[in-house]
């Protein structure tokens, strides 16, 4: 199969700079699901990326990650990485330097020019970060006593080889990110990428799609979910952080629990039942060492394309009416709810400060107010706010200026943080963190773990607040 890219990944690759070669195939009767369940191996890293707009329409792009080279995992302000992921998942070294810092430098590494004729929405690093990874650049705030569900504050892995099916075009663009190897060859270097693009080319054309693993087994009608906190302490919490609000040391706080039930299906089952029953703008799995990650989420955390960063704050919130006029009705009552409206502006307010942070002065503009958004199960207010990226700061300054967001931990930031590091007993993990990816152009999108749930040890895990 023709391969794309070649001259100028030679180019590339002979200057010491990452590339890509590509092949493009016609996608009318494959899916990502079905393409999924022929690629994804369990444990492995691979990923997912999907989203659907108003909770009605599908977006252009869906991307899959397969077969990383490389995994980055923090705990603590202590980073780690593993080279040699494909062949020896232990071969993990610490870095020296602090964890954003790492971070930082490993962003900076996977940047090179994306060829013409490719989707912008390029995945090379994608992976999700804790809501404790606060702590990285806010001493104020404590970190919870316990441990929580024991996993790392931040994983990211790079693939080695991404889909992203085009819906508009009906084409799949095969694409292998090629990094520098001075202990390679550059021509083996870009056969071995062919050799991956052929093998997943090939696997797509022989798999069913109607394969034993496309069948999806019931769970058990008996489910009970067992809460981490008990009503009475949850009850106890609350009450702590009235009277927080009532001696004017917040505006408010998000306080949340955890729940569990065993969970004996594959993850990917979960992640196919979610999509389509509550599809959303961010939908993700993510298949890491020892558990799994799947959510739908409403809500950008931070955004930055093409120099501008976005934050979107959601705040308000009504049922879907069973029909239009239900809908309209419904609608009129959100935005005439003085509660619903005080609260969202509190938070867009928050927003704009947030975006301020690491944008140009001046620049920082709403550009939609109080906007209703109609989803699946729900309708919310949402506003948006915009920015231009300030000289010298890049996507990770963006990203923690506005992190974790107001819609999930409080107002005024800091001290409704320090309030659930008091009264939440566990490390919340990555609900209220992150899930999002790093683009080798310098753009990033992220968005906010929120209905979201952890698969491990034959447990589910969600979080709410």
């Amino acid at each position: 199969m023709r391969l794309n890219g070649r001259a100028a990944a030679l180019e590339a690759l002979a200057q010491g700079r990452g590339a890509v070669v590509w092949q493009r195939l016609i996608a009318d009767i494959e899916t990502p699901v079905s393409a999924a369940l022929k690629l994804i191996e369990p444990g492995r890293g691979d990923w997912v990326l999907e989203s659907v707009e108003s909770g009605e329409t599908r977006g252009r792009y869906s991307l899959i990650g397969l077969d990383p080279d490389l995994m980055f995992e923090v705990t603590g302000d202590a980073a780690r990485i593993n080279r040699d992921w494909r062949r020896d998942r232990a071969a993990f070294a610490p870095l020296a330097v602090p964890a954003l810092q790492a971070l930082r430098e490993l962003v900076a590494e996977c940047r090179f020019d994306v060829p013409e004729g490719l989707p912008k929405a390029l995945a090379t690093l994608v992976g999700f970060f804790a809501y404790e990874t606060i702590g990285l650049v806010e001493q104020r705030i404590a970190r919870a006593r316990g441990a929580g569900l024991a996993l790392p504050d931040m994983v990211f892995v790079r693939p080695t080889v991404i889909l992203v099916f085009d819906r508009l075009a009906d084409e799949l663009f095969l694409i292998a990110p090629i990094w520098p190897d001075a202990a390679a060859p550059i021509d083996r270097l870009i056969d071995g990428a062919q050799e991956r693009l052929d093998d997943v080319a090939a696997r797509l054309s022989r798999a069913s799609a109607h394969s034993a693993r496309a069948q999806s087994k019931a769970l058990p009608d008996d489910i009970h979910a067992n809460a981490a906190t008990p009503p009475e302490r949850f009850t106890e919490m609350v009450a702590a952080a009235k009277d927080y609000i009532a001696a004017g040391d917040i505006f408010q706080v998000v306080l949340s629990q955890r729940f569990s039930t065993p969970f004996d299906l594959p993850p990917f089952d979960l992640y196919r039942a979610l999509r389509r029953i509550n599809p959303s703008p961010f939908l993700y799995f993510l298949d890491l060492p020892g558990f799994a990650l799947i959510g739908s989420s409403p809500e950008i955390l931070v955004r930055v394309r093409d120099g501008e960063i976005t934050i979107r704050p959601i705040a308000g919130t009504r049922p879907r009416g069973r029909t239009s006029a239900e809908d309209a009705e419904n609608r009129e009552s959100l935005l005439a709810d003085p509660k619903e409206r005080a609260e969202h502006l509190m938070l867009l307010d928050l927003g704009r400060n947030d975006v301020g942070r690491a944008a140009v002065g001046g620049s920082v503009t709403v550009t939609d107010s109080y906007t209703v958004e109609f989803y699946s199960h729900v309708m919310h207010i949402v506003s948006n706010v915009i920015g231009r990226i300030a000289p010298g700061k890049d996507a990770i300054d963006a990203l923690f200026a506005g992190f974790p967001a107001g819609t999930v931990s409080g107002a005024p930031k800091v001290r409704a943080c320090q309030i659930i590091a008091e009264l939440e007993s566990d490390a919340r993990g990555p609900y209220a963190g992150g899930v999002g990816y790093f683009a080798p152009d310098g753009n990033m999108d992220s968005c906010i773990v929120l209905r979201t749930a952890i698969v491990k040890d034959g447990e589910m895990h969600v979080q709410a607040g």
